[in-house]
């Protein structure tokens, strides 16, 4: 069969001519080892021999894969480990890529958020009905989430993700089972007008905790970001008064204007005061800093959500005319994500608003206009009687 098994120390191997290894200069297959991590003995030589033909067969179909044969946490290689060993594994792996991406922070928000839940309902799944594959309790995890809410397409994000670490073929392809949910037949959001958030800010007795509704208000930020961001320009009283979001965030470094300007004052925002929370994000998550946010918004009996804040401070950027570009990149997403949320909030409110304003811009430049025609014919008194036209 081309394979040797040879013994080394206590342990057996095989060797053989393999393709390259990941990360290897070399282009062509060449002799290597492949360690068993099986004993010495005639247990594990018959196991050794039954590895060869599997071996033998993933080279002649073209399928052999380094990964399965090499450790990745612990020593132990995946088709060694348990179910609950595997995720542990694809959690270290997740981390250290991603972190290398962005930020450790960010990577471990992510995490949280969005693939642990769904990996610690998979585990739940294959506890609970032990006679299914693994391939047959992914798909199981997912039909138990509603096919028309988001989460379903989260759950398959996740669970792709951790089979192709686990180099697990899976017959059906999980975007097949993505389900019915789209953004835009997600129920829009009563946002809360201006009258309302200037309410809000002055119904919160904590300086702090104002600053922090205040620049959520004015810059439409996520409630973590407010934590992270460059103020210079606030404290030294620049007129434009912009801020730096840090790279530490969600969605990496980006500068913010405020929209309304007159709200910096209104709000007092250049005297940056923060609430005393824990920001190590060796320690926390963003995610427990933006929920510690939310509470606080509970606390004080805000009538809205922090992201409401967000949210009409986008609807805001469409009034004054900021370009989809320039107002995404401000709020650290793409255009397209821009476009079909905001766009579609404008409710008959805005509409009036935004009409009401072209039509003064409009009679101003009529009136601008008007005056400019008169101005022009009327016969210029200075010039003599046989220059006029």
């Amino acid at each position: 069969m081309g394979l040797q098994i040879e013994r080394r120390g206590s342990k057996l191997c095989l060797r053989g001519t393999l393709p390259p290894r990941p990360g290897s200069d070399r282009l062509r297959p060449h002799q290597q080892r492949v360690p068993l991590d099986l004993p010495a003995t005639p247990s594990g030589l018959k196991q050794a021999e039954q590895a060869v033909k599997i071996m033998t067969a993933q080279l002649i179909q073209n399928t052999f894969d380094w990964r399965q044969h090499l450790p990745v946490a612990g020593g132990k290689r995946l088709h060694q480990m348990d179910l609950a060993e595997k995720l542990k594994a694809f959690e270290r792996h997740f981390l250290e890529h991603l972190a290398k991406a962005s930020n450790p922070g960010a990577a471990r928000t992510t995490w949280e958020k969005t693939y642990a839940p769904y990996l610690r309902k998979l585990e739940a799944t294959a506890r609970s009905h032990p006679h299914l594959t693994l391939t047959e309790a992914i798909y199981s995890t997912i039909q138990t989430i509603p096919a028309k809410a988001r989460s379903r397409q989260v759950c398959c994000t996740a669970l792709n993700a951790l089979a192709q670490f686990l180099h697990l073929e899976l017959p059906i392809d999980l975007k097949t089972l993505w389900g019915t949910y789209s953004p835009n037949k997600t129920q829009m959001r009563r946002l809360p007008s201006d009258e309302e958030i200037l309410a809000g800010f002055d119904s919160i007795p904590n300086p702090t905790w104002r600053f922090v509704y205040g620049i959520m208000a004015t810059y439409g930020l996520r409630n973590h970001e407010v934590f992270f961001c460059d103020y210079s320009a606030l404290i030294q009283g620049e007129a434009e008064a912009a801020i730096e979001v840090l790279p530490t965030t969600k969605t990496g470094s980006h500068e913010v204007w405020p929209f309304y300007p007159e709200w910096v004052d209104r709000f007092r925002l250049r005297d940056v005061r923060l609430p005393p929370l824990n920001l190590d994000l060796s320690q926390t998550t963003l995610q427990r800093i933006g929920q510690q946010v939310a509470t606080q918004f509970r606390r004080y009996e805000i009538p809205f959500s922090p992201y409401d804040l967000r949210h009409a401070w986008a609807v805001r950027t469409i009034h004054f005319g900021i370009p989809d570009t320039v107002a995404a990149r401000m709020m650290g997403h793409s255009v397209a994500i821009h476009t079909r949320t905001y766009h579609r909030w404008i409710t008959r409110r805005d509409q009036q608003q935004a009409v009401q304003t072209a039509l003064e811009r409009h009679q101003n430049r009529s009136s601008i206009l008007g005056k400019l025609i008169l101005d022009q014919s009327a016969p210029d008194q200075t010039l003599p009687d046989n220059t006029k036209h």
